[in-house]
């Protein structure tokens, strides 16, 4: 395989105070080739035989060896390498489905390896919080169907984790008490919105959700990353994760598109007691036929405007649900 020159990045926005990664060279890569499916068994990249698969990003954002910026700005800009390391977690090597479509083995898979990947790479000096995500279907931008998911190692905390990390610290600080600890708290005595319930995991649609039918995965143990999850808290995550997309496809009767991103503590070593891992899931779809755009009041102002009352939107998915379980009850 060519090696590729990358064209990578760091640049510091003042107003915002977050960092943008440029990366130039991946304006190159393929949008849903039409050739052989890379992460397909026989592949270049996938050779042997292999269950749940970890491979480095082709056109990666970050890299553990960046090249100097290519750019020389002026205060009040800044610039700096963009250090990290991106990788792909090829979850399957069938070539379609989702999460509820593999077994219940093959998703305890993918998460021992997302914590094996998350304690590898937050190990390194110049990671300082490792994100993973996943994206499916076209209208996210998905560029390959092949299940999978992704895996960013930062060598900065990104700026949704930062108010998250401050908004539970200083609750702990005025409470003695967990945030998320307290948020699960409020959504089991509610019931409103609680989607699913297992025996260590609840999903649930936020009181304060801003996509029509965003859920989230709250451990009911206080833990701040995967490999806290014992074996048994972990099979339940799998289990949950299968309900939750297989609820999503239940919902209007095909396959929905939506992105999926585990929250948990950063790896730069500091005392993170009062944060609580968790998942959230980002469907775009508002309807059957339509999709929720971010527009002038989001994107310009950041503020999300929620068309429905986040109740009846759970009651919807709840419906769901029944049907999605009758369906991974007879696989």
């Amino acid at each position: 395989m060519e090696k590729m020159s990358f064209e990578l990045e760091l640049r510091w926005n003042p107003l915002l105070r977050e960092w943008v990664i440029v990366a130039a060279h991946r304006h190159f890569r393929p949008w849903q080739p039409k050739t052989v499916c890379p992460f397909c068994p026989g592949s270049e990249e996938t050779k042997g035989k292999w269950n749940v698969l970890v491979l480095p990003n082709r056109f990666p954002s970050l890299v553990e060896n960046p090249p100097p910026p290519f750019s020389s700005p002026k205060p009040p800009y800044k610039v700096e390498r963009a250090y990290g390391i991106c990788e792909v977690i090829v979850e399957t090597p069938i070539h379609e489905g989702d999460l509820c479509d593999l077994s219940q083995e093959n998703v305890r898979k993918v998460i021992d390896l997302f914590a094996e990947r998350y304690q590898k790479l937050g190990s390194k000096s110049f990671v300082k919080y490792v994100f993973i995500f996943r994206n499916k279907g076209a209208a996210i931008g998905v560029s390959l169907h092949h299940p999978h998911s992704q895996i960013y190692a930062f060598p900065f905390i990104p700026p949704r984790i930062e108010k998250e990390l401050r908004s539970s610290s200083e609750y702990f600080e005025k409470h003695g008490r967990c945030l998320f600890c307290d948020v699960l708290k409020a959504e089991k005595e509610d019931g409103k919105r609680i989607v699913y319930e297992s025996r260590y995991m609840v999903a649930f649609v936020p009181y304060s959700a801003m996509w029509p039918y965003e859920i989230h995965v709250y451990p009911k143990r206080h833990v701040g990353s995967l490999p806290e999850m014992s074996e048994e808290e972990r099979d339940d995550l799998a289990w949950v994760l299968r309900v939750v997309t297989a609820t999503y496809n239940s919902l209007f009767d095909f396959s929905l598109p939506y992105i999926m991103v585990f929250h948990q503590i950063p790896t730069d070593d500091k005392d993170y007691g009062f944060y609580h891992m968790h998942i959230e899931f980002y469907p775009p779809h508002r309807d059957r036929e339509k999709l929720k755009y971010a527009a002038g009041v989001e994107w310009g102002a950041g503020v999300f405007i929620y068309d429905r009352k986040p109740e009846t939107r759970a009651e919807e998915l709840k419906a769901a649900c029944k049907k999605a379980l009758m369906k991974l009850k007879n696989q």
